[in-house]
């Protein structure tokens, strides 16, 4: 099967994925709005800003590293699952006892026990099977779109129905762990090898130090992300962090439905044909021409019809969202760029332009972030993170240049 005809099926059910996720995370979003205030929406943002934290400063890269091994990973799977588990119990700690200190930073006495109950996420989530990693390395994606699709509804039933009842973002968490437990149970039973409590020295020189650029990236991209949510719970309170993440995470879907899709599917397509410099380049530039169509447009929608956007979705208790979601919409479609630009990186082994890349995205936001935020309050949040991507843009092109200037030449076959 050519590299055509596979990333199109692929990206197909990675659509569909998307899509079938997406759908139920609107319906999710439209009952628990309301269900529960923005305030406690701010609550459970705490507490994920948290876990998002303590997740990237440990992060091991062990999945990128899987897909990125052209030989078999077999060999590499005990070690990475007890990596993932001595991870996870790692996290688990932190965050169980620095809850105190956290809900203090954020005037949040309210998330205390959220924290609390987010440090058994972290615990559950070590155990799960590193062998999962072979959907994607395998192109398997008609079996992911089945594996996450399941995942994700078991997550938001759990947290729509312990919404319900506890009118407590503790429903929310409860997703997360029902949906945790289920992925541990169901890794085990369908991948395989299983892990074993099996220790490869090697195995695990290699995954840390091809692992250790990946990580570094991912530090800087999570103060991106997060740094603007950060100050907007510190300086302006839970209730306004409760509306900027919801504006945030819809003025992203040009990224997480085009772009993040697609590009789940060329990094391993890219993997494959790397050492055919042709294929990789026309690959590379037509996924890259349509990404960025398709997102421009998406973003365009979403800025023009913003007020119904959040009317229908959150209600009426949710319209100061309504003007950061047009700002941030604008965000989302340059974010895009970067995002389609990053598989290629990856593909290449060079995660260290990710990793330059991510930190020019975290100067940029900032430097602007608190002056922003103190001058406008939640739009300046918004201002900073569209600055931050701006700033991104140029770097990752001329990175993108240096690789397919380096590539050695081969045949079109």
């Amino acid at each position: 099967m050519g590299y055509l005809k596979t990333a199109i099926t692929g990206i197909s059910w990675a659509v569909a994925q998307r899509w079938t996720v997406r759908g139920l995370t609107v319906i999710r979003l439209a009952v628990l709005a309301r269900i529960l205030s923005p305030a406690q929406f701010g609550v459970f943002s705490v507490a994920t800003l948290v876990l998002g934290f303590l997740e990237t400063f440990t992060e091991t890269s062990i999945n990128v590293f899987l897909v990125q091994e052209k030989a078999e990973v077999d060999h590499f799977i005990n070690t990475a699952w007890i990596i993932s588990l001595l991870r996870g119990i790692l996290i688990s700690l932190l965050i169980f006892f620095t809850a105190g200190p956290v809900s203090d930073f954020f005037r949040s006495p309210e998330s205390f026990q959220i924290l609390q109950l987010m440090a058994l996420v972290p615990l559950i989530r070590g155990l799960i099977n590193p062998s999962v990693a072979k959907l994607q390395k395998n192109l398997l994606f008609k079996n992911e779109f089945a594996y996450k699709s399941v995942l994700f509804f078991i997550d938001a039933l759990v947290s729509i129905s312990l919404s319900v009842i506890t009118k407590s973002a503790s429903g929310l968490v409860s997703g997360m762990l029902a949906s945790a437990v289920l992925e541990v149970i169901l890794s085990f039973y369908l991948f395989h090898p299983r892990p074993h409590f099996i220790w490869d020295k090697s195995a695990a020189a290699a995954i840390f130090s091809r692992g250790k650029w990946v990580t570094a990236a991912g530090i800087f991209n999570y103060f991106y992300q997060n740094a603007d949510n950060l100050v907007v719970g510190r300086m302006l309170g839970e209730a306004s962090l409760g509306i900027y993440g919801s504006a945030y995470k819809l003025s992203s879907l040009p990224v997480s439905e085009v772009s993040d899709v697609v590009s789940r599917v060329t990094f391993p397509v890219y993997v494959r044909i790397s050492e055919n410099s042709h294929r990789l380049k026309d690959a590379f530039l037509r996924s890259s021409l349509v990404i960025c169509g398709f997102t421009a447009t998406f973003g365009l929608l979403i800025y023009i019809f913003a007020d119904p956007i959040v009317r229908i979705i959150l209600g009426s208790n949710w319209l100061a969202a309504i003007p950061l979601l047009r700002i941030l919409s604008v965000y989302g479609i340059v974010k895009s760029i970067t995002n389609t630009i990053y598989p290629l990186f990856l593909a290449t082994q060079h995660q260290e332009y990710v990793t330059h890349v991510n930190l020019a995205s975290c100067l940029g936001l900032g430097i602007t972030i608190i002056p922003f935020v103190s001058k406008w309050g939640m739009a300046g949040a918004g201002y900073a993170a569209i600055i931050g991507a701006f700033v991104s843009v140029p770097l990752a092109l001329y990175f993108a240049g240096v690789i397919i200037k380096s590539l050695p030449e081969t045949s079109a076959g």
